[in-house]
């Protein structure tokens, strides 16, 4: 039987037995892993060291999960990217708790959707080149980290102009 995907896996060995385990070493893409500030390519591999293991509920996945991620910061738009390694305990079974365990088919465990949350979660929202980043100017658009610039940088907004009168 010819498997779609590399993250399909067969635990029919590992069912036959309660108690028994199996390694899992495996390198692949996963295509549209993208939060809101970085991404994982869809050409990058995402490296698995796992352990599987037959529980009586069904199978429990432990281990690490690793994949770099690619950004532009937040503030300056340079390139800046990083590794994410994130440890997974999760377990499948036939009949699945949405959001808190994963399915179980037959004598098939479906590794992506559990490599998805957890990389998800862990891929920075607001990436930063470094902490210090000066960022762009607002007014002409320099990169505050390479030159300066002589735009002011308290522009008010007049519509506040009377609340600045208020002495509080």
């Amino acid at each position: 039987m010819a498997l779609p995907h590399p993250f399909r896996i067969p635990v029919a060995d590992l069912l036959r037995r309660s108690g028994s385990s199996r390694a899992l070493q495996l390198e692949a893409p996963v295509a549209g892993l993208a939060g809101p500030g970085a991404e994982i390519a869809a050409d990058v591999p995402v490296a698995l060291d796992l352990t599987l293991e037959r529980v009586s509920e069904g199978i429990v996945v432990r281990g690490m999960v690793r994949a770099h991620w690619a950004a532009a910061c937040s503030r300056c738009l340079a390139p800046v990217g990083g590794e994410i390694a994130v440890h997974v305990d999760e377990l499948y079974e036939p009949h699945p708790l949405a959001g808190e365990t994963y399915a179980l088919e037959i004598d098939i465990i479906d590794l992506e959707p559990m490599i998805r949350d957890a990389l998800l979660l862990e891929v920075p929202a607001k990436p930063l080149c470094r902490d210090d980043c000066a960022g762009l100017c607002p007014s002409c658009g320099i990169d505050r980290n390479v030159a300066g610039c002589e735009c002011g940088t308290t522009e008010l907004d007049p519509r506040w102009a009377a609340l600045r009168s208020l002495d509080l």
